[in-house]
């Protein structure tokens, strides 16, 4: 065995060259892979004993991608590019021996080589889209050769990886092997070089592409089938103009389009803002402070008080990965109307293929029913998700108290109370912890975990590192009102329904934040939440114009009638009643409206999320700024080419923002504008968040 480099070896079986990599955890195609691949290439080229070559990765996975971390540091020759070009030119035949994954330049290696065999369970993928750009290597110009153009697109636009079953039937690869694999791919080698002289090369294989010559519709039907997953993404649109240059010019010309396209796409700023994503949501894992020694608690059986969308939602997620959950609720009928909207969405999703019925009804059968709290003593973690009350959480966290188990996790489910003013009703505070998942719970990626003050660091780690076993998102918040995520949308909340008063229709409004990448605006929102959430009949005295609608018996979507009214499809239309109420609501408050620029409800809906997030990060809510980022993409859908709140505001200058803010303190006349303490002084420094 000769070491080409510290991550590449060399070895001869015969007549054949092994190529091994070793660059741990996924051989990524960091600079020493890649001079090892060419010097790999060039010392087998160079033997004339030498008939074929093998390329092989050690450990758990083939090529799983570009070093990203390189992506900002000045590039190191070989680039990959002259890697491949090698290999596409090499005169004896290369086999691609693939297990684990084969992403982005993983599988623009393997598409570079003559043949790939792979083991059943391999996955092939370019998933460039997710961080904002294209495969910038040749993928978008040889994987339509091998699969066809509808395959090729559906792979680039989504980036999801396909398993080699299908890569098998499709093209991608010419053989499934069983045993192992660099004996088998060793011995495949042999079999070409003793068969035929030549040797295929993608790059030269057009036949796939004469059918969508043919027949271009197939780039508008992706672009209307993709349009509104996609909308705003530039990436997916890029990928889709590569394919097309793969079908109507020469290679070498397709290759130019390629280069240029992922040139643009890599120096803007949706591509900055979806790497960065990339890194902030890995980081937010990690939690400075806590030992790395602390063991975790573990968690074999769940309860979950409250059996209503939320509760029910929570309860599927556990099911979903095989832990058993008891639900409590308060009355038969109650109890019976969860378990049914849960069978439903289960079957729901089996009828429409993303589960096979037998999964369903195994995860039904892990979710039982209680009417008594004492159902729940045997559980390892207990999470309490009923409405928003102070007095109602306290009395069952005290009844918890009585009956939990010594160790058990109790969790609240709480989006905005005090979470030490619950913890320190119970003899245990160190056991109890904020677990604010999101609506619908069994989909919504994002899970704030609370921390009280005298919550556990255990407690701490046990849920971070469960949260990832039900496949969420975490990300580690202090109390607070409204914590992270609901404290700063409250202020684009506020500002959306004050700048309504001054002029901007409840449509221009939510259109601006449409526009800027949202799902819906505020309003919509508002009314899909439903206006009603946290309003009090009694004591309601027409104090806003939420108030005056709730009066009205709009509450939102649920009554066809929020601050929209709507059809039977809940389709939204304008609603000359709000329009009203919102003119003589402004006139009683003695503002005179004015036409308001997109602009000027763009700033004021955002800015103010940025200056909270900066005093958030002043009093230590929140560790980094990254994490506020995270939860605003994920569980309150800030679109992630921008980013999140924080990156957005860096992207626009720290300094622009808070002169912007000064500027509507001194339009205003109202405080709620100054600047944060922590924002002005990076803004003086030229720093950022």
């Amino acid at each position: 065995m000769v070491a080409l480099t510290e991550m590449v070896d060399y070895t001869v079986e015969q007549n054949v060259a092994v190529i091994t990599i070793n660059n741990p955890p996924v051989n990524a195609l960091s600079h020493g892979v890649r001079l090892g691949l060419l010097n790999g290439l060039e010392k087998a080229l160079g033997d004339a004993a030498i008939k074929g070559m093998v390329i092989f990765c050690s450990g758990r996975t083939f090529i799983a991608g570009a070093d990203i971390s390189e992506f900002n540091r000045a590039p190191k020759e070989p680039g990959l590019h002259q890697v491949l070009s090698a290999m596409d030119n090499s005169t004896k035949p290369i086999v691609a021996a693939i297990h684990g994954t084969a992403l982005g330049g993983g599988l623009e290696t393997a598409l570079c080589c003559n043949y790939r065999v792979a083991v059943a369970d391999a996955r092939f993928g370019l998933p460039e889209v997710s961080l904002g750009l294209l495969p910038g290597a040749g993928g978008t110009q040889r994987l339509p050769r091998l699969v066809g153009v509808d395959k090729a697109l559906q792979m680039v636009t989504s980036g999801v990886p396909i398993l080699a079953t299908e890569a098998l039937k499709e093209g991608l690869v010419d053989m499934i092997v069983d045993k192992d694999l660099r004996a088998e791919a060793i011995a495949f080698a042999k079999t070409k070089i003793a068969g035929i002289n030549s040797h295929p090369r993608v790059r030269d294989n057009d036949d796939k592409l004469q059918s969508t010559r043919d027949n271009p519709q197939v780039f508008s039907d992706i672009r209307k089938i993709i349009a509104r997953k996609t909308r705003g993404f530039m990436a997916p649109e890029y990928n889709i103009r590569c394919i097309e240059a793969a079908v109507s010019q020469p290679f070498d010309e397709g290759m130019k389009t390629e280069g240029k396209l992922f040139l643009e796409l890599m120096s803007g700023p949706q591509s900055a803002a979806q790497q960065y994503f990339f890194f902030s949501e890995r980081l937010a894992g990690k939690v400075p402070g806590i030992d790395k020694s602390t063991e975790t608690l573990p968690i074999a059986k769940v309860g979950v008080i409250g059996g209503g969308l939320m509760g029910g939602g929570i309860a599927m997620n556990m099911a979903n990965v095989g832990i058993p959950v008891t639900i409590v609720e308060t009355t038969q009928e109650a109890l019976d109307k969860g378990l049914k909207t849960i069978r439903k969405n289960y079957e729901n999703t089996a009828k429409k293929g993303r589960l096979r019925p037998e999964d369903a009804e195994l995860r039904c059968s892990l979710i039982t029913g209680a009417l008594d709290i004492a159902a729940l003593s045997d559980c390892d973690l207990i999470i309490e998700a009923v409405f928003e009350n102070m007095a109602v959480k306290k009395e069952i966290f005290n009844r918890l108290d009585a009956i939990a188990k010594p160790g058990a996790i109790l969790a609240s489910n709480t989006s905005a109370l005090n979470l030490n003013e619950i913890a320190n009703i119970t003899s245990r505070p160190e056991s109890v912890i904020g677990l604010h998942f999101f609506s619908p719970a069994n989909i919504m990626r994002l899970l704030e975990v609370v921390r009280g003050d005298k919550t556990a660091d255990s407690v701490i780690q046990t849920c971070m590192a469960f949260a990832k076993k039900i496949k969420k998102v975490a990300v580690l918040v202090s109390v607070c009102p409204g914590f992270v995520g609901n404290r700063i949308l409250y202020m684009r909340q506020h500002q959306a329904s004050q700048v309504s008063l001054e002029g901007a229709s409840v449509e221009q409004v939510d259109r601006v934040l449409f526009e800027f990448g949202f799902p819906m605006g505020a309003f919509q929102m508002a009314d899909l939440a439903g206006l009603d959430l946290g309003w009090d009949k009694a004591a309601s005295v027409s104090g806003s114009v939420k108030d005056r609608l709730c009066e009205a018996g709009r509450y939102g979507q649920k009554t066809s009638a929020g601050f929209y009214d709507y059809d039977e499809n809940r389709r939204p239309t304008h609603s000359v009643m709000v329009a009203e109420i919102v003119k003589q609501h402004a006139k009683g408050l003695g503002i005179q409206q004015r036409e308001l620029s997109d602009q000027e409800i763009l700033d004021r809906c955002i800015l103010p999320m940025v200056n909270e997030g900066a005093k958030i990060l002043e009093e230590g809510i929140a560790l980094r700024a990254s994490d506020i980022d995270v939860v605003y993409v994920y569980g309150y859908g800030w679109p992630v080419y921008r980013g999140g709140p924080m990156h957005y505001a860096n992207s626009l200058g720290l300094d622009k923002v808070v002169a912007k803010l000064r500027y509507y303190q001194e339009l205003t006349g109202d405080d709620f504008w100054k600047p944060s303490e922590l924002l002005v002084s990076l803004a003086d420094k030229g720093e950022r968040f």
